[in-house]
């Protein structure tokens, strides 16, 4: 936020203070704390760097105690002691002495007597009541808003979420920790990976390539995949969500700004039955593909998945939900389809490029403050599509600078993957002369704390679904072999056998239930 909109705010805290005190009521706040912090700042060399991360002038209740914290502040910058002539001498550049109280009262508070062994314990509760101030100031604004008929409900609802979000976000305070302190959880965290049987020290993704690559998904992190209209990035991350849940017992949760919750859990249902999307859409199964289907079905049924389909989700919003499926199902992963549907509450209309780094920047935020991993799908711009050069295969392959709309989204994630099926652009053969029909790259592209590399997968689309490649060499885990395509796939075989019509005329389950429940929670779980 800008200066002049943090004064703005902070002047209207003050104004429901002037306000409060106006009714005969005390705002919160604590004149001898300030004064006891000022006091031991001017008399203790060296106590400013203990405050200097915990408040900020506005954070005093007192206009003259924000402007002698002022002249602190300029005096630390230029690494220059905050002793009580130093101070005199700085207010008096700054032509606010008088305001500040004068020289009577800087004497005043180095009279009181303060010690610095307390000062991180006072300053913390001179920001406590800062916040306090500051959740009032946001409440009075919001019941004037309410009672004013030309304000627009949705502008209001923006204006509380932006502003309850930023209170919140100011509020974290994280301490900085000796090396020494860290050292004991890496080694732990090393133990617990060598016990692990599959070598992994993050969640697995359930694709062998990816996870050799990047030893599963791992805390902490945001990770962003890309891809162009089509080329199935949404599948992928349904494909990863199901392996993860029903093979690995992962809770994960999934935030669909695009697609509605049945859409998604209908490619589940294809995905997991194997049977074409036309013929879950229409429900026109044989006897034996419903007997299939209702035989399939209950891994899925019984995966710890929770989807939201809310559109136009807001940060704010995300991370309320979050912590409530974090805390309610401990959910290991979330995955957002897709990031450029987001919002940024109370932003201004008008500089997209701002608002998608702000959302990007709130994800790596939370991915930091649940410890798990957050995946985001994201667009790319139109740049690979205007590389036409026919005698280049590799010319359509997605590239960093064609991430779309915000340079931040490269700079915020530990990991930017692309989606990339040469098969799309009528690619039919690789640099090598290698069939690329059914191919489907998955392209680390940044990795923080590992190697970049591609992956080859498999992607079939009649059940929307991507599968490991399975004439991969098994001599290099990393490095999938070119020489493979679409024959041969057991799931191809199934669709020409259970996917068709064969004799037997479609028609519903014999028993008329049309198969099992599914029991794949959506945003009814969640309170908001």
């Amino acid at each position: 936020m800008a200066k002049r909109e943090y004064a703005k705010k902070d002047e209207g805290v003050n104004a429901v203070a002037r306000l409060a005190e106006m009714e005969g009521k005390m705002p919160p706040q604590s004149i001898e704390f300030e004064e006891a912090v000022l006091g031991a700042l001017m008399l203790q060399r060296d106590a400013f760097q203990d405050v200097v991360e915990i408040l900020q002038p506005q954070h005093f209740y007192l206009d003259k105690h924000q402007r002698i914290y002022t002249a602190m502040q300029r005096l630390n910058t230029r690494m220059e002691p905050t002793d009580m002539l130093m101070v005199y001498n700085e207010l008096t550049k700054m032509g606010e002495l008088e305001l500040a109280g004068g020289h009577s009262y800087l004497v005043k508070l180095t009279q009181h007597g303060p010690s610095a062994v307390n000062i991180v314990f006072h300053a913390n509760i001179i920001f406590q009541k800062y916040v306090q101030r500051a959740l009032i100031h946001l409440g009075t604004t919001m019941q004037s808003g309410g009672y004013d008929d030309s304000k627009d409900v949705e502008d209001l609802l923006e204006e509380a979420e932006s502003g309850l979000f930023e209170i919140s976000q100011n509020s974290i305070k994280k301490e900085v920790v000796p090396v020494s302190s860290v050292i004991g959880e890496a080694i732990r965290q090393m133990e617990e990976a060598a016990k692990r049987k599959d070598g992994l020290s993050g969640i697995p993704s359930g694709f062998t390539g990816i996870d050799a690559l990047t030893s599963g998904w791992q805390p902490a992190t945001m990770v962003v995949i890309a891809a162009r209209p089509a080329m199935g990035k949404t599948a992928f991350v349904l494909s990863m969500a199901r392996r993860m849940a029903i093979d690995f017992n992962v809770p994960i949760a999934v935030f669909s700004l695009e697609m509605s919750n049945t859409e998604l859990v209908k490619r589940l249902l294809v995905a997991e039955t194997e049977i074409p999307m036309e013929k879950i859409k229409n429900g026109r199964l044989t006897k034996d593909q419903w007997e299939h289907f209702n035989h399939s079905i209950p891994r899925l049924n019984s995966a710890p998945i929770f989807i939201d389909d809310t559109p136009g989700l807001s940060v704010f919003d995300l991370r309320s939900k979050a912590r409530i499926l974090k805390k309610k199902h401990d959910i290991k992963m979330i995955i957002i389809d897709y990031l450029q549907l987001m919002t940024a509450s109370g932003m201004k209309p008008g500089n997209r490029q701002e608002e998608v780094s702000m959302i990007s920047r709130s994800l790596k935020g939370l991915a930091k403050e649940l410890n798990i991993p957050i995946v985001a799908l994201s667009q790319l711009n139109r740049g690979v599509e205007q590389r036409t050069d026919k005698s280049d295969p590799n010319a359509k392959r997605p590239q960093l600078s064609d991430l779309r709309e915000s340079g931040a989204i490269e700079q915020d994630a530990d990991m930017v993957c692309f989606i990339h099926r040469p098969e799309y652009y009528g690619i039919k053969t690789d640099a090598d002369g290698n069939s690329t029909v059914g191919l489907a790259l998955f392209i680390i592209a940044k990795h923080r704390s590992g190697a970049v590399d591609d992956i080859r997968l498999r992607f079939t689309p009649e059940l929307v679904r991507f599968d490991d490649d399975i004439q991969a060499s098994s001599g290099n885990k990393n490095r999938y072999s070119k020489n493979s395509d679409m024959k041969g796939l057991t799931e191809q075989t199934f669709v020409s056998s259970i996917g068709q019509d064969n004799n037997d005329s479609s028609l519903p389950y014999p028993d008329g239930r049309g198969g099992a429940d599914i029991n794949i929670q959506a945003s009814d779980d969640i309170p908001f």
